[in-house]
């Protein structure tokens, strides 16, 4: 799903990271509000992974991610309101029916 959306690099060498593993770095960092220098060590290099932000926020990378993901959590939760509606609606109806 966000494979498409980031931008394609000039191939100069084979990646040392993969692009999920510059993603969940700067997904913690964003999530976490931690410093870039303190990412955990599981995670790419911080500034390598700081690198690829900078790429991806000037080229837009980014911003098509947050909407895309945005989109799918909206729609997610519609669901699942519709379906908590649902139930409330006939939670509601059996309250005024024992009611009366």
């Amino acid at each position: 799903m966000i494979e498409p959306l980031l931008s394609q690099k000039k191939k100069t060498r084979p990646p040392v990271w993969t692009k999920r593993q510059l993603l969940n770095g700067i997904f913690y960092q964003l999530k976490n509000g931690c410093n870039w220098a303190d990412l955990p060590k599981d995670l790419p290099p911080y500034s390598t992974v700081f690198w690829h932000y900078q790429n991806w926020c000037e080229d837009g990378s980014i911003e098509r991610i947050e909407t895309a993901l945005h989109g799918k959590v909206r729609c997610a939760n519609k669901s699942k309101k519709t379906a908590v509606d649902d139930l409330d609606h006939v939670c509601l109806i059996t309250a005024i029916t024992l009611r009366n």
